[in-house]
């Protein structure tokens, strides 16, 4: 596999709820130590110094002027290191390396920083002809364009998904996380950005959860059912396989990101994964990880249904998910990226182990890619 881009670093901020712990810093701040810490890691993985190409970002809300660029200049890599930024929404930072990897496997066989970053806190303000707005749209007029909210909800009617269900998805995820931070199970991973700096959401809501009212008339969602809104960046170091050197890592087998029906646009993971194993020959049954962005828990449960998957199948964010750690848009899906490396190159799963990360996204699409693992 002389050409093979091999994924042999990753890294991730702590997750910081919007206006807590990481609102002062701007996207550079945030992306600019992670880069720093997943080129570190990859040369003493590699055992050589790494030039790199590109550094490639997902980001969805930030101030413009190319966040992935001065996040490089940000993380000292030179002024002769490029940036590109990429916006699909919650699948960014899942797109942004597989924009990389895709880049490598076309012939420009040079190392790569890719992954995402979101600093909802210093988001700025838009406005069109002097009116504020939320976000753009995600589809154009006379089409469906419902707010993530309200789409997540009918998602949960059209899959009769219980308060009941979404409510024990949201403990399991809260559980989890508690359980893998205090084994430390997400120090390797972690850039610490300041001494008392964590995750910050993680067991905040579980308590909260059978109180809590509906964000809805006669609906079935709450705001502990729904992820926090959340600052953090997260990167892998993607390198050609001539340059693995001894390191272990992982290779992306087969990745696709799909439309959906944008009146449901929670639903994208399902059929993304499904054409990523199709594309990798790989069944569902033979992956050992999977790491699917918890937006809400209705829309993780309907993507669960659709992969004929249990609610509480235990491959499925196995220490915790957005839910618990909370949603950088545009870091998310690399975030995943970043589990799935601890998951299983750190934890030392063998060869040939299979995993995968995915994201549904606003507007109607789905972005999914198959891993799997080489020593």
């Amino acid at each position: 596999m002389p050409d093979e881009p091999v994924i042999v670093a990753a890294r991730r901020t702590p997750i910081g709820t919007r206006g807590r712990a990481l609102a002062q810093l701007r996207v550079e701040e945030l992306a600019g130590p992670v880069i720093r810490a997943t080129l570190a890691d990859a040369e003493a993985a590699t055992g050589s110094a790494l030039t790199i190409a590109d550094v490639v970002l997902g980001n969805c809300m930030g101030p413009g002027g190319n966040p992935a660029r001065i996040s490089a200049l940000a993380a000292g890599l030179g002024v002769g290191v490029p940036g590109v930024t990429v916006d699909r929404q919650c699948g960014s930072g899942l797109a942004a390396v597989l924009d990389a990897v895709s880049a490598i496997r076309a012939g420009d066989d040079r190392p790569r920083i890719a992954g995402g970053v979101e600093s909802a806190s210093t988001a700025p303000t838009r406005s069109v002809d002097g009116v504020p707005y939320d976000r753009a749209p995600f589809a154009p007029q006379g089409w469906p364009d419902p707010d993530m909210v309200q789409a997540a909800e009918s998602l949960a009617q059209a899959d009769t998904i219980t308060r009941e269900r979404q409510d024990a998805h949201a403990a399991r995820s809260h559980q989890r996380a508690r359980a893998a931070r205090d084994a430390g199970r997400f120090n390797a991973e972690l850039v610490p950005l300041g001494p008392t700096i964590t995750d910050d959401s993680i067991g905040v809501a579980e308590p909260l959860l059978a109180r809590l009212r509906p964000l809805f008339p006669g609906g079935t969602l709450t705001a502990g059912t729904a992820t926090r809104i959340s600052d953090g960046a997260a990167a892998v170091a993607v390198v050609p396989h001539r340059l693995r050197g001894g390191a272990a890592g992982l290779v992306v087998r087969g990745h696709a990101i799909v439309g959906c029906d944008p009146a449901l646009p929670g639903i994208g993971a399902a059929p993304a994964v499904l054409a990523a194993l199709a594309s990798a020959e790989v069944r569902i049954g033979d992956v050992a990880a999977i790491e699917i962005v918890e937006a809400f828990a209705a829309q993780s449960l309907a993507v669960l249904g659709r992969l004929g998957l249990d609610d509480d199948d235990r491959r499925v964010c196995a220490d915790g998910g957005a839910l618990a750690l909370g949603h950088p848009w545009g870091a998310s899906g690399a975030v995943a990226l970043v589990r799935l490396f601890s998951r299983l190159v750190r934890a030392g799963a063998p060869t040939g182990t299979f995993g995968v990360a995915a994201a549904s996204v606003g507007g109607g699409m789905g972005v999914a890619a198959v891993v799997e693992v080489l020593r």
